[in-house]
């Protein structure tokens, strides 16, 4: 059975929780997406979220930071994985990310070719299909949130699909705890965290 919005927030709210514990009541916790790491400094490149408390983020605020992962590798979550797509409006039909060249977020419209949301992330036709599909031929563009289980296909102008593929492709969800801006004291990798099991 697909969880509720509100369930998804409690569940989140459960894990910020148990993120936040241990943590006295010193320090800050943020949240960004990675849009770079470095594995061998141990350092990931976030955007950082500007609606922290929203159950529809919003990264937005520049520059990036770079944080230096804990020194306690048990502290640590999965290793980040990386892309520039910020998030997108199926609404409004746009889609918003870090351009690297210009060290600037854009946003851009699309013209929507098709969608299809309560796709889980072992649904085949994510897991036998390397996304962000970038058809250059068709001049569409096929990305998938795992937070919306959104399956989303789209068209945009061709200056756009000159772009690197990773341009379509979501950085992970990072959220970390710190007291001294740029070290994390604890990590989580949101989008690889199974929140259903938060509490358990």
């Amino acid at each position: 059975m697909a969880l509720t919005r509100r369930s998804l927030v409690t569940l989140a709210a459960v894990a910020a929780l148990w993120f936040a514990a241990g943590c006295a009541n010193f320090g800050k916790v943020e949240q960004g997406r990675a849009i770079a790491y470095d594995k061998q400094k141990g350092v990931v490149t976030l955007i950082l979220d500007s609606a922290p408390k929203s159950d529809q983020p919003k990264y937005d605020v520049m520059p990036p930071v770079a944080v230096t992962l804990p020194l306690d590798p048990n502290e640590t979550g999965p290793a980040p994985g990386v892309g520039n797509l910020l998030s997108y409006d199926i609404k409004g039909h746009t889609v918003i990310f870090f351009d690297r060249e210009s060290g600037t977020i854009k946003t851009v419209s699309y013209v929507p070719v098709e969608e299809r949301d309560g796709v889980f992330r072992d649904d085949p036709r994510v897991t036998k299909v390397k996304l962000p599909l970038v058809d250059r031929q068709k001049k569409t563009v096929t990305i998938y949130s795992r937070r919306l289980k959104i399956l989303l296909t789209f068209g945009v102008p061709d200056e756009y699909l000159a772009l690197p593929d990773d341009t379509w492709k979501a950085g992970d969800e990072i959220r970390f705890y710190y007291k001294q801006p740029g070290q994390a004291l604890r990590m989580m990798n949101v989008s690889k965290t199974d929140l259903t099991k938060a509490g358990k």
